[in-house]
């Protein structure tokens, strides 16, 4: 038998694994040949590839969609702007009222024709200043019996006859004013005048006649102070009648005034002194 060979000892590389381990070393190092050649090989294959066209249709579609985008944020923020600028100028600007008209206004014409019967009677009547005013309404005329005891106020007390006028004051005494003893003319209008009183009071009254249509008589002293007189007279319009009224102490002078019906004035008295104590006559 053959003897086996001694084994290597393991403290000893064999040789070729020192050559190898040079190889490796060298491989490593960039400033080797080998990496020149690698590195020369990888520019070549680079030059070698060819690169791919450029998505424009793509890129320009891209473009316009931000654009839009862009400009419908812009337009929407310009409305917003515009909107709030229009409502500041509303609620901060003043309303001014309109400037007058400088011409003349309408005036409204009325339709030409002669008014109705109907609107012409429902139209107040127009007085001009130069119209003198209506007279006043005559004065009520209580007819009385002959005899028959009238109550004047204050306590007179007047009476008519034929023969004319009686009364009779607060004291009792009696008076009396005849239309028949030729002291009156029947035939034209004309009124008398007498009058009784004290400090408290003047009672006036007198006889009218020479009309049937007498209307009123008044009492005008000279401060212009009027007395509007109660009428009484006979049945069948005689053509004549008594008047009587109640006037101050400080009335002064009295005129009586008779008109008739129409406000014509038919007859006057001149002023008499009134308030005296007793009794005072005037006659035409």
């Amino acid at each position: 038998m053959t003897p086996a060979s001694p084994a290597t000892p393991p403290d000893r590389a064999p040789d070729s694994d020192s050559g190898s381990g040079d190889e490796g070393s060298d491989a490593a190092d960039p400033t080797s040949d080998d990496a020149a050649d690698l590195r020369a090989a990888f520019a070549r294959a680079a030059f070698d590839v060819t690169p791919g066209p450029v998505p424009l249709a793509a890129v320009r579609r891209a473009g316009r969609a931000r654009r839009r985008r862009r400009t419908t944020a812009f337009s929407a923020l310009s409305v917003l702007a515009v909107a709030t600028a229009v409502a500041a100028v509303v609620v901060l600007t003043p309303v001014r009222p309109a400037p007058p008209s400088s011409g003349p206004e309408p005036v409204a014409v009325p339709p030409t024709g002669a008014p109705s019967a109907s609107a012409a009677s429902s139209a107040p009547a127009v007085r001009t200043s130069q119209q003198p005013p209506p007279p006043p309404a005559p004065t009520p005329i209580k007819v009385v019996a002959s005899g028959e005891r009238v109550a004047a106020g204050k306590g007179w007390k007047v009476w008519l006859t034929k023969e004319g006028k009686h009364w009779t004051g607060p004291d009792g005494y009696e008076n009396s004013r005849s239309v028949t003893d030729g002291n009156i003319d029947l035939g034209s209008p004309g009124v008398s005048h007498q009058s009784e009183g004290d400090a408290k009071g003047v009672f006036h009254s007198g006889v009218y006649y020479g009309t049937r249509t007498a209307g009123r008589v008044e009492l005008r002293n000279a401060a212009g102070r009027t007395i509007v007189a109660t009428l009484l007279e006979l049945p069948g319009k005689p053509g004549w009648g008594v008047w009587y009224a109640h006037g101050g102490a400080k009335d002064g002078e009295m005129s009586p005034v008779l008109y008739d019906r129409s406000g014509a004035r038919l007859a006057e008295l001149p002023l008499i002194p009134a308030g005296d104590p007793g009794s005072g006559d005037q006659n035409p």
